[in-house]
């Protein structure tokens, strides 16, 4: 792996993780130590984590950006527009079977949302099985490289909201949902249902973020 790159998925997800608070500067010589690699594949890092909205070059030097309320209703207005339209796409130009399977999965997933650490890191590959499925299914290589940089950002959200056994438990039913629809051809069907998943999923990020402002963030 090219220094730049090792430096680059280090720093992506120690802030995906909140492990870089918002606000953090990204001070050259101490990333450099910490993560063992000279200043110019540590400034091309940077560059693309600034490209991708993690970070932002001002006056103070790369600092982690935020994610504000307002920045998580955008992120969902954009989700429903980019999501609702690749999971109709998906039900036209998919394969039933896939999607049956993973409907059969998301079934069963509150037993994985129940076991704990393992368990949870099972379901959230499940989930990443069937946005992998969905971005397979459309054929539309523009819409499914929109989607991959949305998810960037929208993992810090999960993690803001933190593993709510409830919330996950009915986002698994939500996303069988989406799944059912798709396998079952019918467009409008799976657009309603992950419409209905992002609004549940909104007002549930929202509502802990509210209760807990600062909780993630250090």
């Amino acid at each position: 792996m090219r220094a730049s790159d090792k430096a680059y998925a280090a720093l992506r997800e120690d802030i995906i993780e909140w492990r870089l608070a918002p606000g953090t500067v990204l001070a050259e010589v101490e990333q450099s130590e910490r993560l063992g690699v000279s200043r110019t594949p540590l400034r091309e890092a940077l560059g693309r984590l600034t490209a991708e909205g993690l970070t932002t070059a001002g006056g103070r030097g790369v600092v982690v950006t935020d994610i504000s309320l307002e920045d998580i209703d955008e992120l969902f207005e954009l989700r429903e527009t980019l999501e609702g339209r690749a999971a109709a796409l998906a039900a036209r130009r998919g394969d039933p079977a896939t999607f049956q399977r993973l409907q059969h999965e998301l079934l069963l997933a509150p037993e994985l949302i129940s076991g704990g650490e393992p368990g949870l890191h099972d379901y959230y590959q499940l989930v990443g099985r069937l946005d992998t499925a969905i971005d397979a299914a459309i054929s539309n290589s523009y819409l499914a490289q929109a989607m991959r940089s949305l998810r960037v950002h929208l993992v810090r959200i999960r993690r803001l909201a933190a593993d709510d056994a409830r919330r996950l438990t009915a986002a698994a039913a939500e996303h069988a949902a989406i799944a059912e629809a798709i396998a079952a051809g019918n467009p409008k069907l799976a657009e309603a249902a992950t419409i209905v998943h992002l609004h549940r999923s909104l007002s549930h990020v929202k509502a802990t973020h509210a209760s807990h402002p600062k909780e993630h963030h250090g």
